[in-house]
């Protein structure tokens, strides 16, 4: 096995600075540019991605995308990261990430599944600098140090990986297939009817937030109950949290929990975090910057499938109505919502609720395999797990 610093396998580039993108500079139809909350799976995350004009994808050209780069959050969970496969070349970074291209001397791949190894993750964790909002830059993760095989060895090792992750994403595939099934029926039954508007409130049983137990007291944390941060509202369909908590943490603290099919909404978070509408599949404890919505589960598609085709209203609002720019339990009991006739929204509940179990069996599935990659990572990075005779 040889070792060497990042530096020396990749070169690193921190993205755009504020003063060369800003906003406002964003259009409805152009090049994508992910930013942290479309990291942390292989893919990139594709929901609520702002766009850049050709114009400023000519000019700011050094911070377009090849496939075979790795995108890293510069702030925040700086131990996330994603891989530019073919579909996304030609995509762009934004600010708050640094993108690192390997070079000839290391598989791109195996460099990527380098980074997903926990002691790996942990090293650039501590490397982070600022106690409020850790982040890193290029000069840091220079000095992260890559053990790594032969060439050969290194192609096996991330073909085995990818293999599943392949599998996930097909997955992956299906469900935002099946989304917008329901999503055109949505469109074909309520888009454009004509008829009088009432309120969120008058279709929910009720609305409130959560909290967050005491994190300098680790008698609240790691235990059994599962708890959502408004990051996670990243996916459409929650199927499980990053973290979870103790009934103790729950107990001591503003805390709520929600019930599986509830819609939950990001209310604050960095980025493009707020706004973003999620479906539950799973109880959980929320905290403050998370809204729930708990409705009869006849209503409850009706609701997500017109909440998460608002997030610009969503944004909106929270931004002419809140000098910190965040969502409020009460600004979401007064959004505006068309009142339809219950026999339609019965019709779309029937058929939203055939297609629903099946996008949690995929993503029941997709936890699967990703638990067996997580488990096979170390053992395949260490050698522990001989792929010389594996043929690929």
């Amino acid at each position: 096995m040889k070792e060497k610093f990042l530096r020396e396998l990749a070169d690193i580039q921190t993205g755009p600075f504020g003063s060369q993108l800003h906003k406002e500079d964003y259009v409805a139809d152009g090049t994508p540019i992910v930013t942290v909350e479309h990291l942390g799976n292989e893919m990139f995350s594709e929901q609520n991605l702002p766009r850049v004009s050709n114009t400023d994808k000519n000019r700011l050209k050094k911070y377009v995308l090849k496939q075979g780069d790795i995108v890293f959050s510069r702030v925040g969970s700086v131990d996330r990261c994603s891989y530019v496969d073919q579909k996304h070349d030609g995509w762009m970074f934004s600010g708050r990430c640094l993108r690192v291209r390997p070079t000839s001397e290391i598989d791109s791949e195996y460099l990527y599944y380098y980074f997903c190894l926990e002691e790996t993750k942990q090293f650039v964790r501590n490397i982070a600098v600022g106690a409020t909002m850790p982040s890193i830059n290029t000069k840091l993760l220079g000095e992260v140090v890559v053990t790594f095989p032969e060439l050969e060895q290194q192609k096996r090792i991330s073909g085995i990986l990818s293999a599943i992750d392949s599998k996930i994403e097909v997955n992956q595939k299906i469900n935002d297939n099946l989304y917008d099934l329901v999503n055109t029926l949505y469109t074909k039954l309520f888009k454009d009817t004509d008829c009088e508007m009432t309120t969120v409130e008058d279709y929910v049983d009720c609305i409130y937030s959560g909290g967050t137990p005491a994190t300098s007291n680790m008698a609240y944390w790691n235990g059994n109950l599962n708890w959502l941060s408004s990051g996670e509202t990243r996916n459409r369909f929650v199927i499980s949290t990053e973290k979870t908590i103790t009934q103790l943490g729950a107990d001591n603290s503003s805390t709520k929990s929600a019930q599986k099919y509830d819609i939950v909404i990001a209310s604050a978070g960095q980025g493009f975090t707020r706004g973003q509408t999620s479906m539950l599949l799973l109880n959980t404890y929320i905290n403050q910057s998370v809204i729930v919505l708990h409705a009869k589960k006849t209503v409850l598609p009706y609701l997500f499938w017109n909440l998460t085709n608002r997030y610009d209203d969503l944004r909106a609002i929270s931004d002419s109505s809140s000098i910190r720019g965040s969502l409020t339990t009460k600004m979401l009991s007064k959004l505006k919502i068309p009142k339809v006739e219950d026999s339609l929204i019965l019709k779309f509940s029937e058929y939203a609720w055939s297609i629903i179990p099946q996008i949690e069996n995929n993503l029941i599935e997709n936890k699967r395999l990703t638990d067996l990659r997580d488990s096979l990572l170390p053992k395949l990075m260490s050698g522990e797990i001989d792929v010389s005779d594996i043929q690929l």
